[in-house]
């Protein structure tokens, strides 16, 4: 090959030239691609770390109101806490949601049962107190569930769930809900110094079984080094078939010079 680019004219030149720019780009692309999906993974892995040392931890004190404007949802994710307070179960609103296995073996499509949790304080914290299938939307199906005076729940907190394209409107006004969304709920029910996040209560049993707490998601979805590898695996795959493509180009420009320097019959 190297003889052939050796013998490369002008004309080739400028024909292999377009080509080896794109594909350059290209090259350069796919590299970066994997280059920053290394980047996530580093990112994903720190942040998985942060999960299970948090929600494996002894449960912490709830920040004091007056921090929960500043807090940081990065900061206090998945940060395991104690509360005490009352339910004002007649606020109690519910989130559709699919479960996906988990506690039981549930596998089903029901609701998230969240309820206000007034604290000695005069604070509120919309407590994400678990899951209850459609059969038991109503609370009436689930009285015993319905825990009246002071309680003490352990949880997670968790900052307002995020949305995407295919995430349906929540309704407040009619009671449905998509997404965990303590400051969208806190206005919906005039709750006052409510906080900015939610508590996922976690896996202690409710009187009666429902609501069924400790379902909050944990093993997060880490797939960045297998994209890496395909980014990088296809800049593999371009160079070897510009190569070729060079290879290919020379050798059939190289026949046609050899065709016409052979002086032809007399």
């Amino acid at each position: 090959m190297v003889d052939r680019l050796d013998k490369i004219d002008p004309q080739l030149a400028r024909t292999l030239a377009l080509p080896a720019l794109f594909a350059a780009a290209a090259f350069c692309i796919l590299i970066g691609l994997g280059v920053w999906q290394l980047q996530r993974l580093g990112q994903k892995q720190a942040l998985l770390a942060a999960i299970a040392e948090r929600s494996q931890a002894a449960p912490l004190q709830l920040p004091p109101q007056s921090g929960w404007a500043a807090l940081d949802p990065q900061g206090y994710d998945y940060r395991r806490v104690t509360v005490t307070g009352t339910f004002l179960h007649g606020s109690e609103q519910l989130v559709f949601r699919i479960l996906e296995g988990g506690k039981a073996n549930l596998s089903a499509a029901g609701f998230l049962v969240l309820t206000p949790l007034r604290l000695a304080g005069g604070e509120t914290i919309i407590v994400n107190r678990g899951f209850v299938p459609q059969d038991l939307r109503n609370p009436a199906g689930r009285q015993a569930g319905q825990v009246t005076g002071e309680v003490s729940v352990t949880g997670l907190m968790r900052p307002p769930e995020p949305r995407n394209l295919f995430t349906p409107a929540d309704d407040p006004a009619r009671g449905q809900w998509y997404t965990r969304d303590a400051i969208a709920m806190a206005a919906a029910l005039n709750l006052s110094n409510a906080a900015p996040f939610t508590l996922d209560a976690d896996a202690t049993p409710n009187p009666g079984g429902w609501p069924q707490g400790g379902h909050t998601a944990l093993a997060l979805k880490n797939d960045h080094l297998s994209y890496a590898l395909t980014w990088f695996g296809l800049a593999l795959t371009l160079l070897g078939v510009f190569g070729a493509f060079v290879w290919k180009t020379t050798g059939a420009a190289a026949r046609l010079r050899q065709k016409r320097a052979t002086p032809g019959p007399l």
